[in-house]
This record gives C-alpha cells, sequence and structure tokens, in this order.
C-alpha cells in the first residue's frame, strides 16, 4: 500500500467532511485509502453511508485527541 493520503477537516462542519473525501478519492488509486480527520459528530454517520452510496469501503475510525480519522478505500 502507497502513502495514505489524509484530508483534513477539522473544525469544519456537516457536510464539509463528505464533500472533501468525494473531492479527494478520484486522486488515489483503486485500493488506497483516504483519512479524513474531523470533529464534527455526524462524520460518524455520514462517512460511513456515503461510502455505501458511492461502493467504496468504510474501513474504520480512529479516536483521535482532537476529533476522529475516518478511513475510505477506493473500491472503483
Amino acid at each position: 500500500m502507497s502513502e495514505v493520503l489524509t484530508v483534513d477537516c477539522l473544525g469544519r462542519p456537516c457536510p464539509v467532511p463528505v464533500i472533501e473525501l468525494a473531492r479527494a478519492l478520484p486522486g488515489v488509486a483503486v485500493g488506497e485509502v483516504v483519512d479524513v480527520l474531523s470533529d464534527d459528530p455526524a462524520a460518524a454517520l455520514d462517512i460511513p453511508a456515503w461510502c455505501r452510496m458511492r461502493r467504496q469501503e468504510y474501513v474504520g475510525a480512529t479516536e483521535r485527541v482532537n476529533g476522529s480519522a475516518y478511513r475510505v478505500r477506493r473500491l472503483v
């Protein structure tokens, strides 16, 4: 696996984390991952839902001191 692309959405409210994920995903190869950093509680629901709708793999979330990192693997 190559380097993980990190999208920093800390301090930015919904729907910005999903919008920035959608913008970033085409920039990584199929099979690679994007980490979305967010402190918006809505991201915990929005990012997995977006992945289901867009046929991408929601890998999971990692708690951080200032929010969470949501990992998404590009499938298509």
